[in-house]
């Protein structure tokens, strides 16, 4: 099952230093975009070697395990990164392998998740640490 861009914007709390995820809130974004996923709406991401272009070219699938929501963000070429949606104000983390997955804040209502020479951009809530 693929998580529509329209069920994403609910999903991510993503988090800077000064900035930090209400877990409360979090429960209920993962809620609605659950509520929300489906049809096959794509993502913006650079995910060839080198490419600093962003193309609308990569897919996400979303499964809950025991450890909580897993993004599995597939690339054209079918690679993929497996990111964990986590409550403590980091938005997401890699769900598994040995490289970390780096989030930035970018505006718009959107993140910016670069792991393994790979950049996905994902709407997400940004919530301040005095919940404005």
């Amino acid at each position: 099952m693929r998580i529509s861009s329209a069920g994403l914007p609910a999903l991510l709390l993503a988090a800077c230093s000064q900035q930090s995820a209400d877990p409360g809130a979090m429960s209920n974004a993962i809620d609605n975009a659950q509520a929300a996923a489906g049809g096959d709406e794509r993502i913006e991401c650079a995910a060839a070697a080198g490419s600093t272009a962003f193309a609308r070219d990569c897919t996400v699938e979303r499964t809950q395990s025991t450890e909580g929501l897993i993004l599995t963000v597939r690339r054209p070429d079918n690679g993929f990164h497996r990111l964990l949606v986590v409550t403590d104000g980091r938005g997401v983390i890699a769900a598994d392998g040995a490289e970390s997955a780096k989030v930035t804040v970018i505006g718009d209502g959107r993140i910016e998740v670069a792991i393994g020479g790979d950049r996905y951009r994902l709407p997400a809530t940004v919530k301040a640490k005095d919940g404005k």
